[in-house]
């Protein structure tokens, strides 16, 4: 389960990849990223950890790892996927939301 904690960071790192400005239309003409250029951001920055979690695990079979590297990549790995659950979620729930809504 994901907490406040790692939210509240993951949401500054959201910031700092923003340039500490909420992204808007009008700020895409601006050179500030918009919300997909945000998640196609964080999306990668997810795939990257799984990856280095993958990496890790692979030199830790082959002897060149440590074993605290590998659980430290890992736990990196699943609190991003974490994040990113919580995110989708929370779309989804704003959408139902939305489409409950009457006209």
């Amino acid at each position: 389960m994901i907490s406040a904690l790692s939210a509240a960071k993951a949401y500054a790192d959201v910031q700092k990849a923003a340039g500490g400005q909420m992204p808007s239309a009008a700020g895409e003409a601006s050179g500030v990223g918009g919300f997909g250029d945000i998640l196609k951001s964080t999306m990668s920055d997810v795939v990257q950890s799984s990856r280095h979690a993958e990496g890790q695990i692979a030199a830790q079979v082959a002897g060149k790892a440590e074993l605290v590297d590998v659980v430290t990549a890992i736990s990196a790995a699943e609190t991003s996927l974490e994040t990113v659950m919580a995110v989708r979620d929370q779309v989804i729930s704003a959408y139902q939301e939305i489409m409950r809504m009457p006209i």
